[in-house]
């Protein structure tokens, strides 16, 4: 599992978001993922493709452009440090010839100022790297089902309150303090609420790998005792449900 480093600062578009219940990513939207070819872009596209979302990877700025125009894609996801053009003019040339794609930039913690003016809150979104890969994994999965309505800074299923650009949770109005696991195992079940999700589909998406169905269920319990028992529930034989 790669280390979840929750990113310092507030965006200037933050905003509190109820997630609606859907139950699936529909068939025609397709991600375009602009990551470097390293082990955690690997990992992204393997969850995603799991999942039945529709990925293509790119490896440098002048593909993105090519497959922007040839793919239609419904999210580009764009590491601003990717390999060929200044890859501020690629974002640029993307807003302006495919205005209704969304944008998830990654960017290291230095780029982040520069980066924000050239977002658009209505439809953007970044992470900062190093990130966990079920954290963008979910962000991904949440912006295809909600589309540009999610601005997915601060997240909220009832009382239950994730600032996933500060790493924060809150339950009841009262901090919660999670370990890193917790916190990716909750954005997990946050990446389909009101929905069951497979203790298989969990090891992977918090683990990068597969992990034992024990070993999710003792992550449960741990994430239990820490939102309240009554917002994750169990389906005998399925897996869990995070319930408002």
């Amino acid at each position: 599992m790669l280390p979840v480093a929750p990113p310092g600062g507030a965006s200037t578009y933050t905003s509190v978001i109820p997630l609606p219940t859907r139950a699936s990513v529909p068939p025609n939207d397709h991600v375009l993922l602009a990551l470097p070819p390293t082990a955690a872009s690997a990992s992204v596209l393997r969850s995603l493709r799991s999942d039945g979302v529709s990925v293509s990877p790119v490896n440098d700025g002048i593909a993105v452009l090519d497959a922007i125009r040839s793919r239609d894609p419904a999210l580009l996801v764009l590491d601003v440090e990717l390999p060929g053009p200044d890859q501020a003019a690629v974002l640029a040339a993307v807003q302006s010839e495919a205005p209704n794609v969304s944008v998830i930039a990654v960017t290291p913690r230095e780029r982040r100022a520069g980066l924000l003016g050239q977002l658009r809150g209505d439809r953007d979104d970044y992470l900062l790297r190093p990130f966990a890969v079920d954290e963008l994994a979910a962000r991904i999965r949440l912006r295809l089902r909600f589309g540009a309505a999610v601005e997915n800074t601060v997240l909220r299923q009832g009382e239950l309150v994730v600032d996933t650009e500060l790493g924060e949770v809150t339950v009841d109005g009262q901090p919660v303090s999670l370990s890193p696991t917790e916190f990716s195992l909750l954005m997990a079940l946050l990446a389909a609420p009101g929905q069951v999700v497979r203790p298989d589909r969990l090891g992977r998406d918090v683990w990068s790998e597969p992990a034992s169905a024990n070993l999710v269920q003792v992550y449960i319990s741990y994430l239990r005792r820490k939102i309240g028992p009554e917002r994750i529930r169990t389906v005998r034989g399925e897996g869990y449900v995070l319930e408002a």
